[in-house]
């Protein structure tokens, strides 16, 4: 289970991952979180990657999930909401062949880490994010035709090459307590009573 934040710290620790993994045939290769705007950007010459957060959904598969436990094992809150978090990975480059063995490497490189542990979200945060047992699944997703589209309409005039990527099943705590009731001492049950005989023979139920 994670805080709010960790949507912000998910992204940036797929970033610093990227930036920091040995990269010695692109000594200067920058790494960036991109928003809509920062597609018109010039390619750098040492080439660039850059991770667009383009979409967030809510896991369906575990939509329902219970009660959460407090750390002291007796407080109950709200169930956590999961999300699944859609990145648009791109690379930049001056040359064609740049650009396909820049991007291989970030495959690969982004295939060997499928599991982003909680040292790794937590690196750069004032404050833990997620649970130190907690991780991130980061798995290559290929884009639906509709998400297809979408970007290939906002990045027209800059369309770079790119791949797709979901980090999967991230769950967003609640921090409204959930209140219990008063044990129960008895309980009680309604009895019909039964209608007195004379009515019975009457409608011919007993003879």
């Amino acid at each position: 289970m994670a805080t709010y934040n960790a949507i912000a710290a998910t992204t940036e620790a797929m970033r610093r991952y990227l930036k920091e993994a040995p990269h010695p045939e692109f000594p200067q290769l920058d790494v960036d979180v991109y928003q809509s705007s920062d597609f018109s950007k010039a390619a750098p010459a040492g080439g660039r990657i850059s991770l667009f957060l383009y979409r967030i959904g809510v896991n369906t598969a575990r939509r329902n999930l219970g009660t959460r436990h407090g750390e002291d094992g007796h407080t109950r809150y709200r169930p956590s909401l999961p999300v699944d978090l859609f990145y648009l990975v791109s690379v930049w480059g001056l040359s064609v062949d740049f650009q396909h063995r820049l991007l291989g490497w970030c495959m690969r490189t982004l295939e060997d880490a499928p599991n982003l542990p909680a040292s790794m979200l937590n690196r750069l945060q004032s404050t833990a994010v997620f649970h130190r047992n907690e991780t991130v699944d980061l798995v290559c997703d290929p884009l639906s035709l509709q998400d297809l589209a979408l970007l290939w309409e906002l990045t027209k005039e800059h369309t770079p090459l790119s791949t797709s990527y979901v980090a999967r099943m991230i769950a967003l705590d609640s921090d409204i307590t959930v209140g219990e009731g008063a044990l129960v001492q008895t309980r009680a049950f309604e009895m019909r009573v039964p209608e007195d005989e004379t009515v019975l023979e009457r409608r011919g139920i007993l003879s």
